[in-house]
């Protein structure tokens, strides 16, 4: 059967054959396939099964039939949705909830070498519309599960909430098709809403900046030891900083 190589700065060689996806094995994935394989031992529904190693060697994943935004710019109109946003909360939310009694093996390597400890969950990690596949008006799940690991709640939501309301810079959320920037507020509350979030909202906003200076230094550091994917992303790291600093500037009453 054809291979058909899949579009996107993160795949990693990854190609569809047939209903699956075909992806080349890395030091971290059998952690990644033991989540999977408990999100499916749960009923978790949103997120690839795993299905085992080709002929190759590579890891094998059931492919996720829906609308993906792959290379649109600006992204399509279902991405700026409260319907969107309110499924991606509770999407996050039935993750977390599933992976609080998911416990790894103690030699688990994830990819941003963390370590587990009871009371974390299993974060998705990159749970943006990059990587969500739609269907109607329903979201089908979220793919690319490469960088998940051990994770606090608020960590992986503090992506979200980036990605998605977007807290992101706002050069660059224009840049995809957003730029209602007065009704943040109101979407960001959405997602919390959804998420069911009970900690101090007024606190969050650091919580989103944080995340975004974790993911400009990781990219800054990965792209330093000369992976050639991350040297591709390091002007990410201008837009990260950028939206560390727009936050911070919210009043605390965002």
């Amino acid at each position: 059967m054809r291979e058909q190589r899949l579009l996107g700065g993160r795949t990693a060689g990854a190609v569809r054959v047939g209903e699956t996806i075909h992806k080349p094995t890395q030091r971290w994935t059998p952690g990644v396939r033991a989540v999977l394989d408990h999100l499916e031992g749960v009923g978790f529904e949103g997120a690839p099964r795993a299905l085992g190693v080709d002929d190759q060697g590579r890891q094998v994943l059931s492919y996720l039939v829906g609308e993906t935004v792959g290379e649109q710019r600006p992204w399509p109109d279902w991405v700026r949705s409260d319907t969107a946003l309110v499924q991606v909360g509770a999407w996050l939310r039935r993750l977390h909830d599933a992976t609080a009694s998911f416990v790894p093996q103690e030699d688990t390597a994830w990819f941003a070498g963390q370590s587990w400890r009871p009371g974390l969950v299993i974060g998705h990690h990159d749970a943006a519309p990059y990587n969500v596949v739609w269907r109607g008006e329903r979201l089908v799940g979220f793919v690319d599960w490469d960088i998940a690991g051990p994770s606090s709640p608020e960590l992986d939501l503090a992506f979200v909430a980036l990605t998605w309301v977007p807290m992101q810079a706002r050069r660059v959320a224009a840049e995809q098709g957003f730029v209602a920037f007065d009704d943040r507020s109101r979407r960001l509350h959405l997602l919390l809403d959804a998420y069911r979030y009970d900690g101090d909202r007024a606190a969050f906003g650091a919580a989103i900046a944080g995340r975004a200076r974790v993911n400009a230094a990781g990219i800054d550091r990965l792209a330093g030891g000369g992976d050639p994917m991350y040297v591709g992303l390091l002007s990410v790291v201008t837009d990260l900083e950028e939206a560390a600093r727009e936050v911070e500037a919210l009043p605390p009453s965002f």
